[in-house]
């Protein structure tokens, strides 16, 4: 996944502290693009977050979800407590389905987390 923001400094410690994602890769100034490329080392994916001065972010809507599917019950419960520690507060779904499925976080450009405490059923 790849997304605009207008400020990566304040995003980086949400998906690193708070999801406990690694910086695989950091850019500056790469076609008039800044980066942060973050996830897992060994992981088939990453997140990616650009900021360009000509390409100003979208604000999100609560239905912008990013999902991570947690059916280990402790590893929810860490996950959650990591994101608190890290002082992220749930904020309330706008689905009620993701409410009753586990907990949502919102970015600090309002894009939403949620750490689901089940698994994927496809």
């Amino acid at each position: 996944m790849a997304r605009p923001t207008a400020d990566i400094a304040r995003l980086v410690p949400f998906y690193r502290d708070g999801l406990g994602f690694r910086v695989l890769a950091e850019f500056r100034d790469h076609d008039g693009f800044d980066g942060a490329v973050l996830g897992h080392p060994r992981a088939p994916w990453h997140l990616e977050f650009t900021r360009h001065p000509d390409h100003p972010p979208l604000p999100p809507s609560p239905e912008n979800l990013l999902v991570f599917y947690l059916p280990d019950p402790e590893a929810h419960r860490a996950a959650c407590a990591r994101m608190e520690a890290a002082g992220h507060v749930p904020v309330p779904a706008s689905n009620p389905y993701w409410d009753r499925s586990g907990r949502t976080y919102a970015d600090p450009d309002g894009w939403r987390v949620v750490l689901a405490a089940r698994a994927w059923t496809g």
